[in-house]
């Protein structure tokens, strides 16, 4: 979470490709990780492998900052291989260095592992005490290297890789999409409550798994299917796509993350069969037809305002319009105006435009409320820009309870809503209205497809919590 822009943190995102033909596959990597930028801006990796070169050379590059910043053509053209995994990172908390870039790769007595990971585990702790305590050397402060410790420890007592990892699934706890690269084979596996997204596509004799659907379309690859929550998917010339889900549950377990629709995906992604485009669409409809009131303009706060403005608007008939200039060549990360500056560190990023909303009545939607730090100066910024009135939307309902499971909603006491009423928010942030999504709405959002996790609103989650927060100490 960064100070100057108070916005929920991006889970990671993953890709993985396996040329059956030979091809090199970096620069295609490379493309799908540039479309999953959205999901992390902190570091990036790829990794690389030749399945019919020496059996366990990997080769692998990863640095801070984001994807078109840390790789070079030069750099890409380095990195051979016909099997490959990527990754992008944003860590909810910890350490953000080089060492926890991601893809992890691990030599071991049975070859090499290439692993990217997206999500949160809550008993990370218990297991790398375990491992620490058998010997296991530790050389990141990421829970992806207990995974990828489980799977190579379980993979001694396996006749295959994709079996250890259905035996590691059976001990990791928490939230997770994987993507692994063994010498001759490409496998993901996704938890079994299915928090995060992941996607099966080909191009030609190429098959790629991405967290989101947006990476396939990037790089020409047509959708194939989704990785069901707690199946675990091995990619190979010979068997082609092969499926476990011997860590499946019933699906009235499942708890999808509902802010992949809210927030968190590209709306041109497709989750679950769920559009993000129409989901955001919907939430800003139900957001007019609950919470009306009488104005003359909805602007969105860009980016994941926009479409459910576009719907409020839509829904009410009054007209949808851009309040706001963002400036695109600032990432969700930069230098803080230091506290003797008069720069704004909002501004930096969003500035009003004055003659859209003078003398106007405005709904501004937002997707989501965390501390309330910078709702109140974009609403200020909105006055200061000659706005009349602003009446400010949210296309989530109000923040409650801290996320275990990879999204970066702080402790209770940092939300804005902990034991404050609607009325109280609107009185800190300088609204004149104020109105958060109805919960009930949320799986009307998805169309009823499938159960969703709503624990950050409730307090009431698909698995169990840990018994204290570590999530400062153990990051993705």
């Amino acid at each position: 979470m960064t100070e100057q822009f108070d916005k929920l943190g991006e889970e990671c995102g993953v890709f993985g490709m396996y040329d059956f033909d030979g091809g090199n596959v970096a620069h295609s990597i490379y493309y799908g990780l540039l479309a999953l930028q959205h999901r992390g801006q902190e570091s990036c990796g790829i990794a690389v492998s030749e399945t019919m070169g020496p059996k366990g050379k990997v080769s692998s590059y990863k640095d801070m900052g984001l994807v078109n910043e840390a790789f070079t053509p030069e750099t890409l053209d380095t990195l051979k291989g016909d099997i490959g995994v990527g990754h992008v990172r944003y860590s909810t908390a910890g350490s953000s260095t080089r060492e926890n870039a991601q893809p992890l790769v691990l030599n071991y007595v049975k070859g090499t592992l290439a692993l990217a990971h997206n999500g949160n585990l809550i008993n990370a702790p218990e297991l790398r005490h375990e491992l620490e305590y058998t010997g296991a050397i530790f050389q990141t402060t990421i829970d992806s290297e207990v995974i990828a410790y489980h799977i190579a420890r379980e993979r001694l007592n396996t006749k295959n890789v994709e079996d250890a990892v259905a035996r590691a699934m059976a001990k990791i706890k928490g939230a997770y999409s994987l993507v692994l690269m063994s010498p001759r084979k490409l496998i993901g596996a996704r938890d079994p409550y299915g928090f995060k997204p992941l996607v099966i596509g080909r191009r030609d004799n190429c098959y790629v798994l991405a967290s989101e659907t947006c990476a396939l379309d990037t790089i020409g690859a047509t959708f194939i299917r989704d990785v069901e929550p707690g199946e675990v998917v091995t990619i190979s010339p010979d068997k082609g796509i092969e499926s476990n889900k011997s860590m499946c549950i019933d699906k009235n377990k499942h708890g999808h993350c509902i802010f992949e629709y809210i927030y968190f995906a590209r709306p041109d992604s497709f989750i679950d069969d769920v559009s993000v485009y129409d989901a955001r669409l919907k939430a800003g409809k139900f957001l007019a037809m609950d919470s009306p009131v009488d104005a003359d303009l909805v602007v969105g706060v860009p980016e994941s305002g926009n479409l459910a403005a576009l719907g409020y608007s839509i829904e009410s008939g009054i007209p949808y319009g851009q309040a706001f200039m963002k400036n695109q060549y600032i990432g969700r990360t930069f230098i803080k105006p230091k506290q003797a500056n008069r720069e704004s560190s909002v501004q930096v990023k969003l500035n009003a435009m004055k003659h859209a909303v003078e003398g106007k009545r405005v709904i501004m939607i937002d997707d989501s409320i965390v501390r309330g730090t910078t709702s109140d100066r974009i609403v200020r910024m909105l006055r200061e820009a000659g706005a009349k009135e602003v009446h400010m939307r949210v296309s989530s309902p109000p923040f409650l309870w801290p996320c275990y499971f990879g999204i970066d909603v702080p402790a209770r006491e940092q939300l804005i809503a902990y034991n404050r009423n609607v009325e109280e928010i609107c009185k800190i942030i300088g609204a004149d209205s104020l109105a958060y999504l109805n919960i009930e709405r949320l799986e009307e959002m998805v169309d009823y497809k499938f159960k969703i996790c709503k624990g950050c609103f409730t307090g009431k989650y698909p698995q169990d919590p840990p018994s204290s927060d570590i999530r400062g100490e153990y990051d993705k």
